[in-house]
């Protein structure tokens, strides 16, 4: 992998299966350290800050700063800030996504938002929701953080943002614009975090419709690991190829 500089590395499947570190994830990232090598773990789950994950990370044995970490909230916030600066919106989310926004100086309100925000959260109240579809359709633009329609929870899957903005999408005739994977509006935000250029970086991850295709999309060199959700006799069956595919994070060389 000679000339790879920065690595975009997703978490769930590449780094953790379930709340277990996968074999020779620490490792990987300690070699990345010592070598000064810029990375940026990569997720689209919207709940949780930074800071919350780099403890759930130390605490499974990954030691990596708050500011290796990088949220699909995170990437929907710069995009506002980008956007219309010091705007007003009205989210349906976690603390991942309302820290984000209150960060670049977005106010949060139920007063005639310019924008809905939809992100993740584990108590989806119809209540919410149902202002969400009101102030869409009352012209609110309508955001939301990444588009997986489910997640896992205790006792079985849930839904996750996609699952919910398709049902204001419903009720309103209005798609949302997804801000997460495979939007390669992500890979390069995260580039431009770290300083990053996409003909010297690689993305990791563990699924071919959505880190694969958006490290393509964006021009990087893509890893495919197999630790994750897909197989090799899955990722045969999609029309564009990752540059490498390895068992597992454990065999990426650096």
């Amino acid at each position: 992998m000679e000339g790879v500089k920065h690595y975009l590395i997703d978490m769930d499947g590449v780094l953790l299966r379930g709340v277990a570190l996968i074999p020779g994830a620490a490792e990987f990232v300690q070699r990345l350290r010592a070598q000064g090598i810029s990375f940026l773990i990569l997720t689209n789950n919207s709940r949780y800050i930074p800071r919350d994950l780099q403890v759930r990370l130390s605490y499974l044995g990954l030691d990596v700063p708050a500011e290796a970490i990088f949220t699909s909230a995170l990437a929907t916030a710069q995009f506002l800030q980008a956007q219309r600066p010091a705007g007003r919106a009205y989210a349906v989310g976690e603390s991942g996504l309302t820290t984000a926004l209150h960060d670049i100086g977005y106010v949060l309100t139920e007063q005639e938002p310019e924008y809905v925000v939809l992100g993740e959260t584990t108590t989806y109240s119809f209540e919410r929701i149902t202002r969400a579809i009101r102030f869409v359709h009352a012209g609110a633009r309508f955001i939301a953080t990444n588009p997986d329609v489910m997640g896992p929870g205790e006792g079985g899957i849930v839904p996750a943002t996609g699952a919910v903005a398709a049902l204001i999408s419903a009720a309103t005739g209005i798609k949302p614009y997804f801000i997460g994977k495979p939007n390669p509006l992500m890979m390069r935000t995260a580039l431009r975090t770290i300083e990053a250029h996409s003909e010297d970086s690689a993305i990791i991850g563990d699924r071919m419709d959505t880190d694969i295709v958006a490290g393509i999309e964006s021009g990087l060199r893509t890893i495919l690991v197999l630790s994750g959700v897909t197989t090799r006799q899955q990722a045969e069956r999609f029309p564009y190829r990752p540059t490498w595919i390895r068992e597992s994070i454990a065999e990426v060389e650096v």
